[in-house]
């Protein structure tokens, strides 16, 4: 039989979502989620570009927990805990790539408590913070021992983004380097990519220090850039890096970093991607050390990015693919190590 899934939020995450979904041989969409107004009773299918799938968005969430499901897949723009933990008191596990990647010691007593009163499952995942930043780096860190620095870091042409609000008010490109300074994004990705650094050092055995470090540079156009929230002008910030690092005994061991541009040219300081151009990466170095690129994870141009981000969509894929696993395991907060190795599935036509 298969896993009923309802879709939580159709934001390109979300709306990539449904799309494996509808691909997956063990899940079926039965409910969808939706925060505009606009898009309550339509249906799924035609909200993300598809053929109708007989599911109708709604906003009722009373409905939502009411229906018998299995899982939800939980994907607005900020995840709430306290609606996820009513979610997961209803009875249905939730995946997500919003938070919850390793807890550690940080509180999670409503969320568990709801597990328990729900016999259900929460799992994190997601590409950056998920599996850029925790899963391959453990992975490839088997071929090594001796093992001093772990990096992550995510090179990207935010202009490929579709999400000009996000990237105008949350993000904050476009505004003076003095307004970018105070971006909340500091602390809000540092809590996905704290979690992420957590679970690295605790399963390598690293004695990390007690408080991670975190560094924020901004680069500014010196002239005009064409971007998704118009026209960025010279002195505004048009590049940003964030960086994480947990350290032992004040050296670095671990280290996140996100470059995102709006391109190459024109920024002050001069900024690029290097000779390999967008990508992921993640090092390990140790005996012997190893380094390996991800590419296709970008798109091919800024069009066809702002239609359908390989990176989005990756995300989703990720989460997609780990309802079976998830809807398979115990009660609680399970993360990768958790779990079995998770994997896609074949395509329809070449599948059993």
């Amino acid at each position: 039989m298969s896993l009923k899934v309802i879709q939580w939020a159709t934001g390109g995450v979300g709306r990539a979502a449904i799309e494996g979904i509808v691909a997956h041989p063990e899940l079926e969409l039965v409910g969808c989620w939706v925060h505009s107004d606009d898009k309550v009773g339509r249906d799924v299918g035609e909200l993300c570009g598809m053929e109708p799938l007989g599911v109708k968005a709604t906003n009722d969430v009373d409905a939502l927990m009411n229906m018998a499901a299995d899982c939800v897949m939980y994907s607005p723009i900020m995840g709430n805990t306290e609606e996820v933990a009513r979610i997961l008191a209803s009875g249905k596990n939730v995946v997500t790539p919003l938070n919850w990647f390793y807890p550690g010691k940080r509180d999670v007593s409503l969320l568990e408590k709801s597990c328990l009163a729900g016999r259900s499952t929460l799992h994190g995942t997601g590409i950056h913070p998920g599996g850029i930043t925790e899963r391959f780096p453990l992975m490839i860190s088997a071929l090594s021992s001796v093992i001093t620095h772990v990096r992550a870091e995510e090179f990207s042409d935010i202009r490929t983004y579709n999400a000009p609000a996000v990237i105008s008010d949350i993000m904050l490109f476009g505004k003076t380097p003095e307004e970018a300074a105070a971006s909340p994004m500091v602390g809000f990705l540092g809590q996905g990519f704290g979690q992420s650094m957590d679970m690295v050092a605790a399963e390598m055995g690293f004695d990390v220090d007690s408080e991670m470090i975190s560094a924020h540079d901004v680069a500014v156009a010196t002239a005009p850039i064409d971007s998704p929230i118009g026209v960025i002008q010279p002195g505004l910030v048009a590049a940003q890096r964030f960086t994480w690092q947990h350290t032992v005994r004040g050296e670095p061991v671990i280290t996140v970093r996100v470059n995102w541009f709006m391109g190459e040219e024109n920024l002050e300081p001069a900024w690029n991607f290097g000779p390999q151009g967008e990508r992921f990466e993640v090092e390990v170095t140790g005996d012997p050390s190893s380094l390996v690129s991800f590419h296709g994870l970008h798109p091919e141009s800024i069009a066809a990015g702002l239609i359908r981000n390989p990176g989005v969509v990756a995300t989703a894929n990720h989460c997609v693919s780990a309802i079976p696993y998830v809807c398979r395991a115990g009660s609680g907060i399970k993360t990768y190590l958790d779990l079995p190795l998770v994997a896609g599935r074949a395509a329809p036509a070449l599948s059993l």
